[in-house]
């Protein structure tokens, strides 16, 4: 399974950008998805993600900020990010795992997550 993940680039602090993950040929619509993000010398984590009944998980970090949604005619995920922070700089992941039954928050965890994508860049910074 192959997922592709883009529109990471550079933004000044309070900008915006919107990440976008399609699966050419894998229905993102039936499974859980989400996008984790990674920095330098950290632990890849959860940012915000969506099961196939619509509901969603944020990490308190982006709550407010972010935010997924889906277009299932398109198979795509996305992730709007809004006023941004240097903190929220990383590599940003789009991930989905192919079980059904558990919570959002349990994909949330990048170890239950099966398929990745490449990362995309997101750097915040004056």
């Amino acid at each position: 399974v192959q997922l592709q993940a883009s529109g990471g680039g550079s933004v000044q602090p309070g900008g915006s950008l919107r990440l976008s993950c399609s699966a050419p040929r894998f229905t993102l619509n039936y499974y859980a998805a989400g996008w984790f993000r990674q920095a330098p010398g950290k632990e890849r984590e959860g940012v915000a993600c969506s099961s196939s009944d619509g509901s969603t998980y944020y990490a308190d970090s982006v709550k407010g900020r972010f935010t997924i949604s889906r277009d299932n005619a398109k198979n795509t995920l996305y992730l709007q990010m809004d006023s941004l922070k240097p903190e929220d700089t990383a590599v940003y992941y789009c991930a989905t795992d192919p079980t059904f039954g558990y919570s959002t928050s349990y994909y949330c965890n990048y170890y239950n997550m099966t398929y990745w994508g490449k990362g995309t860049q997101v750097t915040v910074s004056s």
